[in-house]
């Protein structure tokens, strides 16, 4: 037998294993990504270059990411979210300080001989960043970006209402926030720790249940967002003179403002007193952080509906996906791309063209 019919052999027998069975349909298991979360996280980290000596981390990095996390959970979709253009004036009409201060990161993992500065590098992140849609649109994979929303809020509206009859849904982020989101069908997959948070996890790690984490959030503010907390009170304190949040009940931030209402007369606890009199610090928090219903309209749900549900999967392009890795001459990132891409991608086709011939 000739060495291409062993290989074609091959790769049929492979797309036999992976196709879609009667028990699971496409959005049975759905990976939703934050991309930028995740762009910015492995630019900074992988230091591969091609054979040009340019830094290509960004775009070598996320495909790797992407494709471990989806040979590791098997989903049957992926869709990948990106912030839209003005995505953060919501919240700033809000708070006119949310994000203020963020500073690009110049700790950057890079080989010894190669030097560069922080503008430069800026600009080769932006660079990589369009470079990489490119690869993405070679992949069975929907990319969704929507203006005038952040990336939380639109994974947060998928995760809630659109695959709210999935059977499993995985967020991909290393943003806290979306912890508050996580129950009995939703995780959080955070790759800087390789490690899948359930309600469990939730609980073992941050002292509260996903439930109620995003009360806790509200207390102790994000600084990667510039939002401040009511000072003096952590999540111990708070369990501590508010047990109830370890109960199996979900409360409400008026929830919690009444029972500081009721018990401030009764006790000596500076805490509860300090609720009240920061009520409106801690509706502004709330405000901007939860995820649970987002504030966005009615035509921008129905613009991410249509563009998850309606627009076709891609398919797998296998020669323009190779084209590029030879145009940014990259021919390390991958040692046989092809079978990367048929170990990495092969399910996720097949589910797609289910849905696509649906």
């Amino acid at each position: 037998m000739m060495k291409n019919s062993v290989t074609d052999y091959v790769q049929m027998l492979r797309e036999l294993k992976v196709r879609p069975t009667k028990e699971t349909g496409p959005d049975s298991r759905v990976l939703l990504i934050d991309g930028l979360n995740s762009y910015i996280r492995v630019f900074s980290a992988v230091p591969i270059t091609n054979e040009d000596g340019e830094h290509i981390g960004g775009i070598a990095g996320f495909l790797r990411s992407i494709a471990f996390v989806i040979r590791t959970i098997q989903p049957t979709r992926v869709i990948i979210v990106f912030d839209g253009k003005g995505g953060s004036v919501r919240r700033r009409d809000l708070y006119s300080d949310y994000k203020a201060g963020r500073t690009v990161n110049t700790k950057f993992n890079r080989l010894d001989h190669v030097e560069i500065d922080v503008e430069q590098e800026v600009k080769n992140m932006k660079k990589q960043l369009s470079r990489l849609v490119d690869y993405l649109d070679c992949l069975p994979i929907t990319l969704v970006s929507i203006d005038n929303i952040e990336a939380d809020d639109a994974i947060a509206y998928l995760t809630t209402d659109v695959f709210n009859n999935s059977e499993r849904v995985t967020i991909m982020s290393d943003d806290k926030d979306f912890l508050q989101l996580v129950n009995d069908r939703v995780n959080v997959w955070r790759p800087i720790e390789k490690q899948v948070y359930n309600s469990q996890k939730v609980l073992e790690k941050y002292g509260l249940p996903s439930h109620n984490y995003i009360i806790g959030k509200v207390f102790t503010g994000d600084a990667s967002d510039n939002i401040k907390g009511l000072k003096g009170v952590g999540v111990k304190t708070l369990i501590k003179h508010i047990p109830e949040l370890l109960s199996d009940t979900k409360l409400t931030l008026d929830d919690v403002i009444k029972i500081a209402a009721d018990r401030a007369p009764l006790s000596s606890t500076k805490m509860y007193s300090d609720i009240l009199l920061n009520e409106s610090l801690l509706r502004l928090n709330y405000d901007l952080m939860q995820l649970e219903a987002v504030d966005i309209s009615a035509s921008i749900k129905s613009n991410i509906r249509n563009l998850v549900m309606e627009k076709e999967i891609p398919i797998i392009e296998r020669f323009k996906f190779k084209r590029l890795l030879m145009e940014d001459r990259a021919y390390n990132v991958f040692k046989v791309p092809d079978m990367w891409l048929t170990e990495s991608f092969n399910t996720l086709a097949s589910y797609a063209n289910v849905k696509n011939n649906s």
